[in-house]
């Protein structure tokens, strides 16, 4: 009896799991890495971008996104949506074609890939007859052209991927076509651009890369128009009234030419160079002429520019990056109305900019904000804002976006049904700038709201009036700076290092890698007023040392006029200046602590003084000393010093390489004073030497009101957890209200633990009488949660980079404990405590450990029991940056750079989910064409692979078979036929 209930308890706890837990990566919000194509869909008004990862994304309305990724690990250079259809084709540069359609499944849309295709040419043919160079998607819905580095145009059937052999126009046809006296019928070279005539889709262009192009007559197979370009082609605008053709060139030129009419040749109305050299893309939506490129190289060569040409208005939009491409969107119910909107892919960015409002200013992206405008130095996420802190951000952050155009986002494609967000959450980001930026984290698009910058309280190397974008009156070209991306950093000890906000009292910390930290209220007015540094000598003059790193942050003693926002009060200097390590804020007590490589301090906000400072420092850890940024200082002040000359010499960077070192190297220099290693090894726990470099290092600081020194008075204590394996308990005592702000806090030394491995604590918590965890400041106050239970004992639990060790309080006595690893060398790298709510009832939930190890593994421990519950991998062990940028929420989520400007966000929860839930209609209009369609070619295989995955309307429409017919196809077909 007792071997079965204990199955039946066992059975009961697998289902309750089932109930909380469950992993899911849910949505990854911010700018892809490194994008490679671009493409627009007037009927769905969906965006589609490529990258050279491989990865495609769509994007219409704010929250609906949807993302693809080909098996191939190659780039996507190309992305075409086929007319009036929820279906795109994607080129790779591996030379393959990908079908991918938005299938409803469920009463969502799913994006999926039905199919790929790979031209094959002649037995023994070069490999440059059949590379792709240009993909046309002819507007009846079911023929793909194929241009090639050889010349020749392949037709090709979707969604069967069927090559029509008799359909292909090959070199030697259309170099016959040519009249004698063209150059000897010299190489023609690849095919740059297809292009169908907008009214008449029996007619296709056909521009050749040394400048020729080709109007090709699709029945009658023969050219019937050439236009004898001489320069060398680099792209093809068909006007809509299929009158004209406009081509740009290398030179910088671009050129009119009337097609219609009789002639076998077209003339040239127009040739203009509007700058000098090297225009790569022209487009012609009148009252418009919007041309990429054509700056002269030897003055310009490092601008990326999109000249935009209106009447008599003439601007060179100066993007930050390489321009990917661009598109324009159209007003009207059928988007054949006037341009609205220009779309600007760059290569860290995405720019919109309003055509219709006087000044042509930039609209604010809901999505695709790129997260990494300065690197990202750390993340702080806070559930569950209050409304009054939400309002008073948002206001805040307003005043910021004056400069913004007011027009609504205008890509609208698909519905989002994801529901509203049950609460408010804030993500915040910190940035080697100094500034910190702060997302609705609430739903699937992270929102910006308000960025705080805090390189206004110091003096640095910055040089505002040093930038090369800088317009002056009568400048020619007109130049005019667009976009947010910079990856400058003019004084990297700004950078951001870590950050605490109170949500309940509005105070907020943030803390630098000059050993600064600042303390800011939130206010409704601008003020002006000085920030005076206390000074936390944490070697409390110890000899023997000195201090080899970069020198504090200068404090302006002259008052600052700061904007309505987050305004910094107070400000600790640590000394010596390294990097900050660990930070708490406390806004009852009006307390912070912070911690270094040299030890921790406790700082009295209120009365702006020093409670408490403690030297950690190990007197043979000489490597301390050197400053943890020794490594990469060097560094980080050449590329400085290489940015300024940069900017005087205005010679081109890529800028995202910069980005991507910065980033890379803080994740190192995270990892390093971690643990001095970056690759897990194999190892069983043993004792680690005192003398190891770095043991002093604070990683963890808590407050906690409980029980130090009998079980009958509780009082509020601050706990320190260092590299080392030590914990340090200090007694706090403060004055009673009505006292504090003249009265000194005082700080009493009452226990010290020392773990016999001396791993590092990463974490530290104490649980009531209940075994759950104490409550956040003021969050009992605000009636958000229950009091702390001060009856029974409370329990202190030390989180390693090994095991979880549960003491047992006042007397600290080791009551039990996990070991995480014993053999596969896992260490815990960051760990958060969370609510996990049932997903099948209300009033049911736990608290638990999310924990995140140097495998990339996750991990769920109960509490107070401290057991394992359940173990998921979801970060590459190789991933350094990945793991050292993780952040957990109070409610079983995460977030984690995938990429210098991407979150990748998880959830562990299975009641607590984020992610995108939308549906893509197929577009009522139906592709119309006077071409003869393209009939099944009698797989009944192929068809029905797209019946299946698309509505039964649309393959009817598309095939121009009866919905009968269909039917009969899809019974002839044997279940066991694999699709």
């Amino acid at each position: 009896m007792k071997r079965f209930r204990r199955h039946g308890q066992e059975s009961h706890r697998d289902r309750i799991k089932q109930e909380l837990y469950g992993f899911n990566k849910t949505v990854e919000h911010g700018f892809p890495h490194q994008p490679s194509a671009l493409v627009f869909s007037p009927s769905l008004q969906l965006l589609a971008i490529g990258t050279r990862s491989g990865a495609i994304k769509l994007y219409g309305a704010p929250g609906v996104e949807f993302m693809g990724l080909h098996d191939e690990n190659a780039a996507v250079t190309q992305v075409h949506f086929l007319p009036q259809q929820v279906d795109l084709v994607t080129l790779l540069d591996d030379n393959s074609l990908h079908m991918w359609t938005l299938r409803a499944h469920q009463g969502v849309s799913e994006l999926l890939e039905i199919g790929r295709f790979t031209l094959t040419g002649p037995p023994g043919a070069s490999p440059s007859v059949t590379r792709v160079t240009a993909v046309l998607t002819h507007s009846s819905g079911d023929l793909l052209f194929l241009g090639t580095e050889g010349g020749h145009v392949f037709v090709v059937e979707v969604p069967g991927f069927r090559e029509l052999e008799e359909r292909n126009i090959s070199l030697e046809n259309v170099t016959n076509s040519l009249p004698e006296d063209y150059g000897g019928r010299r190489s023609l070279e690849h095919v740059e651009s297809l292009q169908e005539n907008p009214v008449n889709p029996r007619q296709v262009l056909i521009g050749y890369g040394r400048g020729i192009m080709v109007i090709w007559d699709l029945e009658r197979q023969s050219a019937v128009k050439h236009i004898p370009a001489t320069q060398q082609l680099e792209s093809v605008w068909w006007t809509e009234d299929g009158g004209h053709v406009l081509s740009s060139h290398s030179d910088g030129s671009y050129c009119r030419w009337m097609v219609a009419g009789e002639g076998t040749q077209s003339e040239q109305e127009k040739s203009e160079v509007p700058y000098g050299e090297g225009a790569s893309q022209v487009n012609v939506l009148p009252p418009f002429l919007f041309l990429s490129g054509g700056m002269p190289r030897a003055s310009y060569g490092d601008r990326h520019c999109i000249s935009v040409i209106h009447s008599k208005t003439h601007v060179a939009l100066d993007f930050t990056s390489r321009i990917i491409d661009f598109f324009v969107i159209r007003d009207g119910p059928d988007h054949t109305g006037d341009p609205s909107a220009l779309v600007v892919l760059v290569e860290e960015e995405l720019v919109v900019i309003d055509l219709q409002t006087e000044g042509w200013p930039v609209i604010q992206t809901p999505y695709l904000v790129p997260l990494h405008c300065s690197a990202i130095t750390c993340s702080h996420h806070v559930s569950a804002i209050p409304l009054k802190l939400w309002e008073k951000v948002l206001s805040a952050g307003a005043l910021q976006n004056t400069h913004y155009s007011k027009k609504p986002w205008p890509i609208t494609g698909g519905q989002n049904l994801s529901p509203d967000a049950p609460q408010r959450d804030l993500l915040l980001t910190g940035h080697e700038d100094g500034t910190v930026r702060f997302w609705d984290a609430s739903g699937v698009c992270l929102y910006p709201m308000y960025k705080l910058s805090t390189a206004g309280v110091f003096l640095t190397d910055a040089e505002p009036n040093d930038n090369m974008n800088q317009c002056t009156e009568g400048e020619w070209p007109p130049f005019r700076k667009v976009g947010c991306f910079d990856p400058y950093s003019d004084d990297p000890r700004l950078g951001v290092q870590k950050i605490h906000l109170c949500k309940y009292s509005g105070y907020l910390t943030v803390a630098g890698t000059a050993g600064q930290i600042l303390v800011l209220e939130l206010n409704d007015e601008a003020a002006e007023q000085t920030v005076e540094a206390t000074v936390a000598d944490l070697l409390q003059g110890q000899e023997g040392f000195r201090w080899k790193g970069h020198t504090r942050l200068e404090v302006k003693e002259e008052p600052v006029r700061f904007p309505p926002g987050f305004q910094p009060f107070a400000l600790v200097q640590c000394q010596p200046p390294a990097v900050v390590t660990a930070l708490t804020l406390h806004s009852e007590w009006k307390l912070v602590t912070f911690g270094t490589s040299h030890g921790f301090g406790l700082y009295d906000y209120q009365q702006k003084s020093n409670v408490l400072v403690r030297c950690t420092l190990n007197p043979s850890d000489q490597l301390a000393m050197e400053g943890p940024l020794s490594r990469v200082k060097s560094i980080k002040k050449s590329l400085r010093q290489s940015f300024r000359r940069i900017r005087r010499s205005r010679v081109s960077l890529r800028k995202h390489h910069v980005n991507s070192a910065v980033q890379e190297a803080n994740a190192r220099l995270e990892a390093e004073l971690a643990e001095m290693e970056l690759a897990p090894v194999q190892r069983k726990i043993e004792a680690r030497s005192s003398d190891d470099s770095f043991t002093g290092l604070v990683r963890t600081l808590y407050f906690a009101d409980t029980f130090l020194s009998d079980s009958s008075h509780h009082t509020p204590s601050l706990w320190a957890g260092t590299n080392g394996g030590s914990v340090f308990a200090y007694q706090l005592r403060l004055p009673p209200v009505e006292r504090r702000a003249e009265d000194p806090v005082s700080a009493h030394p009452a226990k010290e633990i020392q773990l016999m491995h001396r791993a590092p604590i990463v974490g530290i918590v104490v649980l009531d009488g209940h075994g759950s965890p104490l409550p956040e400041p003021l969050e009992v106050a605000h009636d958000l949660a229950r009091s702390a239970d001060m009856q029974g004992c409370h329990q202190l639990l030390v989180i390693s980079e090994e095991q979880f060790k549960v003491f047992t309080l006042p007397k600290v006595s080791a009551k039990m404990k996990l070991k995480l690893t014993a053999i596969d060398g896992s260490r815990v790298r960051r760990v958060g405590v969370a609510w996990f709510g049932s997903s099948r009832s209300e009033d049911y939930g736990e608290s638990g450990l999310t924990v995140l190890t140097n495998q990339g593994d996750l991990h769920v421990v109960s509490l107070p029991g401290v057991k394992l519950q359940v173990q998921y991998p979801c970060i590459r062990r190789e991933d350094v940056s990945g793991i050292a940028s993780c952040v957990f929420t109070k409610h079983g989520q995460g977030f984690y750079l995938i990429s210098p400007s991407e979150f990748e966000r998880f959830s562990l929860s299975a009641r607590c989910v984020v992610e995108p839930r939308s549906l893509v209609e197929v577009p009522s209009q139906t592709p119309s064409t006077t071409l003869p369609r393209a009939q099944p070619d009698g797989s009944a295989r192929r068809v029905m692979e797209h019946a299946l995955l698309n509505d039964e309307s649309e393959m009817c429409s598309l095939w121009g078979i009866e919905p009968a017919t269909l039917m009969f196809a899809t019974a002839m077909i044997s279940p066991a036929e694999p699709h």
